[in-house]
């Protein structure tokens, strides 16, 4: 069926940018709201949008009252009775939407569509309060609708075939990119984000490292747009915590158990940038992680000379480094000098080099996790003096810097392979191509290359060699290597079978890091 006439129930900010995205794309939109405040508030936030857009010279008057013309606001679901396809942009709440489904089969033509917007929720669950299942679909927009890429179509058991073509083809005519998966809580883009973000959580909680240091980690060291503390704020702690309940029950195991600090912040009412408060505070001024790990106010000068222990063969690039940047360098520790760095990799493993040579105290990790950023790594017997020395080598190296516990995978290996295995699990259950994948992180993300693509720069072999450290010294199976992963490793074989054109792209609002630097296996 060719769609037309849509419907929106709910104009709340998605429904509006929902509401836009097809009256831009020539279609005829309904907008239903049962409360007559609601849907004016509503129908506001669809003008403003599209005001800003003519503001900005994206459209036209001409086409600014075309489109408006398009849609017609209605106060009651009878209002849906000629629509192809009425999608429900409801709160998330399963009983909420069960029974606006159950109201639509009410009025909708036989043939009609009903699509859920869900993020989390199971889509069969939701099609189950539908004399007719089978024409029950999930279409899950991404925030903001306008602008975002991606479509998940999400079909279920009893999705009619011709339903899922129709629905994939009309997201392609709203200028979107659709990745069409069956009913899995997630689908892939939550399912893969929401875990990596939990993880975080942990390790802040934990006393792993420091909130600042986890965001600049992933921002310098990943190249991600922006750090995973700052994006559980953005998105709301509290939504956070509800979809990753869902995931728990779907998927058991640390990866999606609530870390419990977001449950406090949660009941606290810090939930992120909508109470003024998560993570991190919201008052105005500049945040999100982006500032300098270390004060240079009364830092030490850089040490003179640098005792250099190599681990794993990690001290060449380091050398020069250091060498240029004037200071020198020796590799005998019996030699006299004011710092003894231990070059690792990002297995880590500080305390075992810096006792052989006798100069445990003395001795600081470090790891190149790129060109420009450096992770410090103390053993628990290091001291402030050489930690504080190490903090004015890297400022002379001219180095960014974030400090990490000395475990396997350090900080931005800790952050990074975990979700890169995630990534390729769900490729090995045939729930996603890679393709898929990277495409649902790149266009709904926000991620400058996708997973699967990450995981061929870093390497597969370095990432399976750090995860299987991660499983040995935490024994959490959510750590171990994936089935595939393993034998990408065993074939010397490339994850990415062949790079889809979204993957290339940078999203919309962000830029990929200069460079392309890869994270976490040097």
């Amino acid at each position: 069926m060719e769609i037309r006439d849509v419907g929106v129930v709910g104009l709340g900010t998605m429904g509006a940018g929902i509401a836009e995205v097809f009256a831009r794309a020539g279609l005829t939109v309904t907008a239903v709201e049962a409360d007559s405040g609601a849907l004016s508030r509503g129908m506001a936030i669809l003008d403003g949008s599209l005001g800003r857009a003519v503001s900005r010279g994206k459209l036209t008057e001409d086409e600014y009252a075309q489109i408006v013309g398009r849609v017609r606001p209605g106060a009651a679901l009878g209002s849906l009775a000629g629509a192809d396809l009425v999608i429900e942009v409801v709160p998330e709440r399963l009983a909420v939407k069960r029974q606006i489904l159950a109201e639509l089969d009410q009025v909708c033509r036989p043939d009609a569509i009903i699509a859920t917007n869900t993020s989390s929720l199971s889509v069969t669950a939701i099609a189950a309060a539908s004399a007719r299942p089978g024409r029950v679909i999930g279409m899950h927009f991404f925030n903001p609708a306008p602008v975002m890429r991606l479509v998940e179509v999400v079909t279920t058991v009893l999705t009619e075939p011709s339903a899922g073509q129709a629905v994939t083809e009309l997201a392609r005519r709203l200028g979107k990119t659709p990745v069409q998966v069956t009913d899995r809580a997630g689908f892939v883009a939550n399912a893969l984000l929401l875990p990596y973000l939990n993880h975080a959580a942990r390790l802040l909680e934990t006393g792993y490292a420091t909130r600042d240091d986890i965001d600049l980690a992933v921002t310098a060291g990943i190249g991600l747009p922006m750090g995973p503390l700052a994006l559980l704020d953005l998105i709301g702690l509290d939504t956070s915590l509800s979809v990753l309940e869902v995931l728990d029950r779907e998927f058991g195991g640390t990866r999606y158990t609530p870390a419990p600090l977001l449950r406090r912040l949660t009941d606290a009412g810090r939930v992120g940038r909508k109470s003024g408060a998560g993570f991190y505070e919201y008052s105005g001024a500049a945040t999100g992680g982006d500032s300098a790990v270390f004060d240079n106010e009364d830092q030490p000068p850089p040490p003179g000379t640098v005792t250099l222990i190599d681990h794993q063969d990690r001290s060449a690039e380091l050398a020069s480094l250091i060498a240029a940047a004037g200071i020198n360098v020796t590799r005998n520790p019996a030699h006299p000098s004011d710092l003894v760095i231990v070059a690792i990799g990002p297995e880590g493993g500080v305390i075992g080099p810096a006792t052989a040579a006798g100069r445990a105290a003395e001795s600081v990790g470090l790891h190149l996790a790129t060109l420009s950023l450096a992770e410090l790594v103390a053993s628990p017997v290091t001291s402030a003096r050489a930690l504080a020395a190490a903090r004015a080598l890297i400022a002379r190296l001219g180095l960014r810097a974030v400090r990490s516990a000395d475990r396997p995978g350090l900080l931005v290996g800790a952050l990074l392979y975990p979700q890169l295995r995630d990534a390729v699990a769900m490729v090995g259950d045939g729930y996603a191509t890679s393709a898929d994948v990277d495409t649902a992180m790149t266009l709904g993300c926000g991620y400058p290359r996708g997973p699967i693509r990450l995981l061929a720069d870093a390497g597969v072999g370095t990432a399976v060699e750090v995860l299987r450290a991660m499983h040995a010294g935490y024994g959490d199976p959510a750590f171990a290597p994936s089935p595939l992963m393993t034998q990408y490793a065993q074939g010397g074989l490339s994850p990415v079978a062949r790079e889809s054109p979204a993957a290339r792209e940078s999203p919309a609002g962000h830029e990929s890091p200069a460079g392309h630097e890869t994270p976490a296996g040097r």
